[in-house]
Parts: structure tokens; C-alpha cells; sequence
């Protein structure tokens, strides 16, 4: 990994500490004065000894509580006692510190006014400030992620990922982020795919196997592990000849086809595996009794005295003319074994309108006074619907 400069690292501890609630407002004023847009000032000369590192501006405990003592004459005692009580918004400590801060600077000669504007900036961003020590933590881990983020966007979004797979929230958050930096996040393939999310050659992120509904680790497990050992599988007939069925059950194989793991088996498509049989059940229903017929007779055949199996071979059931799945049908499929599209939207369909027709995004709704009798035009798509019964208007309302 790279070197940071000193100075850069400092800049990056400052602006560590800035953005939290309280000290976010003086960001600007603090970059301004950094790039030289805005001359650095002080309240008082005193104070450059201790703000020169920041600019003039007013960012670690440490200021506030050396500051106090050199102004106001404070012990260290007192310095610590002001910072907790900043910290924890005591307001009747920090009143009967403000009293004797004023004092101690009236004595040390300076302008109470002056003194009353360093007090208010304290106690505006004191209660979320850092001390220099945490936030020296938290800016040398911002370094390392943001260097790994800027040259391993794929392995570390990835991580990131990985990180969050049981929040659907943030990992459809993610995998945004994954699209605006240009890394592609590919579906789940039982060729390619660990449990969690990987990186493979090509630098693409692969959806992990574990992220999919009803799919337990076990049976990702047993499908990694025969494709480690003997390659990868060259159908869905070979995977259900080659890994442990009492393992992976049908509920994981459903989902398994919902998610679009079984697509790099390009003879097959997911409607195949649901198409009807004459017995009720599903083609892949099928497929796996072949998987289980076969194992059954492999682990039971009988050898000669000369080597040769006794065993007959189970022939591959005969993959029935079905049509593919319409968008809109397979991705409701995928969204509901994996919590959210991933090989497309169901408003891709309809782009060319959307462009040419929708005048405002759902946000442009907040500002309720600046759209106030416009004609709004947003895409949208109904997810559910919930039916309520209202109650009947009295007659004192409808008189009214």
C-alpha cells in the first residue's frame, strides 16, 4: 500500500472528526482555508498556538480542553470536567463552566464578547467532537478501505457485500454503488459461485449461493465441494448425479432455478425446470429422481469377480418444448428468491417511455409548495395493493 504524507494524513484526521453532526457546518470553512480560497483567522492570537494544524478551526477535545487552560486559566482537572460535560450535554455543569470560563479570560484580558463567540462555537460542535486519538483510528481504517475501494473496487465491494447479506436494504444499496463505479455484480451460477459474494478472472463481483432464500450453507457447501474436486458441471443432469441429494433437498434446487444459478446450462432455461409433468409434478421434480435413482444405483451395484458392474445405467429424462419464461415473470421469480431484481427490471421494458413521458422523480414530491398546482408525470410500479373499507361520513360532517 501506498504512503500517506503526514500532512495529507492530518487533513484526512480533521475531516474525519468534521463530519458528524455538530462540526459538519464548519467543512466548508475548514476546505476553503485548506486550499487557500479563505484567509485563516483567529478569534483571539492565543488560539493559533493550538488551531494552526486545523486551519483556525476548532475540531478535537484536545483543543477545547488546552484552549480552556490557556484562556481562562482551567486545570487540567477542570479541562477534563468540561469535556465530559460537553460530551455528555450536561447543561448545569456547563453552565457553571461557562461562568468560570468567563472569568478566567476576563482576568487573562480578553474581550468577553470575543470569549462569549469561542464558547458558543464550542458547545455547537463539543458534544459529537473526537478526541484526535479515535479519530486518528477511524481516518487511518477510511485510508485502507478507501485504497482498497480505488484499486480492488471488485474485491472490496465484494467484501462489502458479503458483509451485509442478511439486509436486503444495504445490499440492494451496494449493488448500486457496484453499478455507479462500473464493477458488474453477475447472478448466482452453481459453476462459479461461493457461499458468499466472490470475485472472479474477469474482475466481475459473482452473487454468492448463501444470499439465496432457502438455500442452506450445507447444501452450497457439498455443491462446492464436488466442483472443486472433480470440475465444473456440465449439466443439470450431472449435478444431481454428482452431489449429495440428502444435502441439497428440492426446496434448495427450486430455488436454486428461481435465482438463475442453472443458467450457464445453456440447453436448459428456468421454465424448463417447472414445466408440468402428466403425474402433477415438475420437470425438475423429475430430474431429481433421476439424480436419486442413479446415486441409489451406483452405491448398489454389484462386481464380478472380473470387475464388471451389474448395475444398469438410468437414462437423462428427455427435456420437454416449453417457451421461456416472459421477463416479467422470470424476474418476479428471481426477486422473490433472492429479495430483488438482479439480471434486470421489470421497467426495462418499458425505458423508451419512461424517457420520453415521466417529468419528475418520486423525491421532487417532498417539495409539496414548489410543485403546488404543476401536472407531475412519475414512473412508478405497484408492488401490492391494500384494500381498506373507509367509514361512512356522519351527517354533521356531510352538513359541514
Amino acid at each position: 500500500m501506498r504512503e500517506l504524507r503526514a500532512d495529507k494524513f492530518e487533513d484526512l484526521i480533521a475531516m474525519n472528526a468534521l463530519y458528524r453532526p455538530g462540526p459538519l457546518e464548519y467543512i466548508p470553512k475548514f476546505i476553503a482555508r485548506k486550499h487557500g480560497r479563505e484567509a485563516v483567522t483567529y478569534d483571539l492570537p492565543e488560539l493559533e498556538e493550538f488551531l494552526k494544524e486545523t486551519y483556525g478551526v476548532t475540531v478535537y477535545q484536545e483543543q477545547v480542553m488546552l484552549l480552556s487552560q490557556k484562556l481562562a486559566g482551567f486545570t487540567k482537572g477542570d479541562a477534563d470536567v468540561l469535556r465530559k460535560a460537553m460530551g455528555k450535554k450536561q447543561k448545569d455543569v456547563l453552565d457553571k463552566m461557562k461562568s468560570k470560563f468567563m472569568e478566567g479570560c476576563a482576568k487573562n484580558g480578553h474581550a468577553p464578547k470575543i470569549c462569549e463567540k469561542i464558547w458558543t462555537d464550542w458547545e455547537a460542535f463539543a458534544s459529537y467532537a473526537f478526541n484526535k486519538s479515535h479519530s486518528t483510528c477511524y481516518a487511518f481504517v477510511a485510508f485502507q478501505t478507501a485504497y482498497l475501494k480505488a484499486h480492488y473496487p471488485g474485491e472490496y465491494m465484494a467484501s462489502v457485500l458479503t458483509h451485509n447479506l442478511s439486509n436486503i436494504d444495504k445490499i440492494t444499496f451496494f449493488m448500486e454503488e457496484c453499478r455507479r463505479m462500473g464493477v458488474p455484480v453477475l447472478g448466482p451460477d452453481v459453476n462459479e459461485s461461493l457461499y458468499n459474494f466472490s470475485v472472479n478472472k474477469a474482475g466481475q463481483i459473482r452473487f454468492g449461493l448463501g444470499a439465496i432464500k432457502g438455500v442452506g450453507e450445507a447444501a452450497v457447501q457439498a455443491i462446492i465441494d464436488e466442483r472443486n474436486a472433480n470440475g465444473p458441471f456440465k449439466s443439470i443432469f450431472d449435478l444431481v448425479r454428482r452431489v449429495n441429494l440428502r444435502t441439497a433437498n428440492k426446496k434448495t434446487f427450486e430455488n436454486l432455478a428461481y435465482a438463475g444459478a442453472f443458467d450457464s446450462f445453456t440447453d436448459m432455461h428456468r421454465a424448463h425446470y417447472f414445466h408440468p409433468e402428466k403425474e402433477g409434478s415438475t420437470f425438475l421434480e423429475k430430474i431429481l429422481r433421476y439424480g436419486n435413482s442413479f446415486q441409489e444405483s451406483k452405491n448398489s451395484s454389484q462386481h464380478s469377480l472380473f470387475g464388471e458392474s451389474t448395475g444398469t445405467e438410468t437414462p437423462e429424462p428427455t427435456i420437454p418444448n416449453t417457451e421461456p419464461w416472459e421477463s416479467l415473470v422470470r424476474l418476479k421469480f428471481e426477486k422473490d428468491a433472492i429479495g430483488f431484481y438482479i439480471s434486470g427490471h421489470p421497467l426495462d421494458l418499458y425505458k423508451l417511455e419512461m424517457k420520453k413521458f415521466i417529468s419528475h422523480r418520486i423525491k421532487d414530491l417532498k417539495d409539496v409548495e414548489k410543485n403546488k398546482g404543476r401536472d407531475m408525470a412519475i414512473g412508478a410500479m405497484i408492488t401490492s395493493v391494500n384494500h381498506r373499507m373507509s367509514k361512512p361520513a356522519s351527517h354533521s360532517a356531510v352538513l359541514s
